[in-house]
């Protein structure tokens, strides 16, 4: 019975996510600045992103050294989003039935003309998963449209 319930914590504790999200924050039709390559966290939202009519910017790469990147982009862009991701040592094998990758991640979109956090999610998961989560934080963040 001890060596469950150990179990059942390990697991409890392995998947952990923290949210922030302001709701009706995000407005659709305006552009939000995702930049290029990134792994497999970073890759997956702006597809996500793409999927919804999202407008992705990319921007104009000015400088890349071994530890930094630089983008321009235009003051149109209202939004942008950063998405750091490590490597993680454990890697559920139950991921494999969920989407295969286990990703540990930050997430953070900011509205650009105020500075102000509208997500901010630090977590970790098996892809599937985390891409479901991702898809209910959008329609959380998602300014809804009052037909009158």
């Amino acid at each position: 019975m001890f060596r469950m319930l150990a179990i059942l914590s390990l697991f409890g504790l392995v998947a952990c996510n923290s949210v922030y999200v302001k709701p009706n924050s995000y407005d659709t039709s305006k552009q939000i600045f995702v930049p290029r390559g990134g792994f497999s966290m970073q890759r997956s939202i702006k597809l996500a992103m793409q999927n919804r009519n999202y407008k992705i910017y990319n921007g104009r790469l000015t400088r890349i050294s071994k530890s930094s990147e630089s983008y321009e982009f235009p003051s149109s862009v209202q939004y942008s989003v950063r998405v750091d991701e490590r490597t993680e040592i454990l890697r559920p094998i139950w991921c494999m039935f969920n989407g295969f990758w286990w990703w540990n991640f930050n997430v953070s979109i900011v509205e650009q003309k105020t500075g102000t956090e509208i997500l901010s999610w630090r977590g970790r998961g098996c892809q599937n998963s985390s891409l479901r989560k991702l898809d209910a934080l959008l329609d959380t963040m998602e300014i809804k449209k009052s037909n009158k």
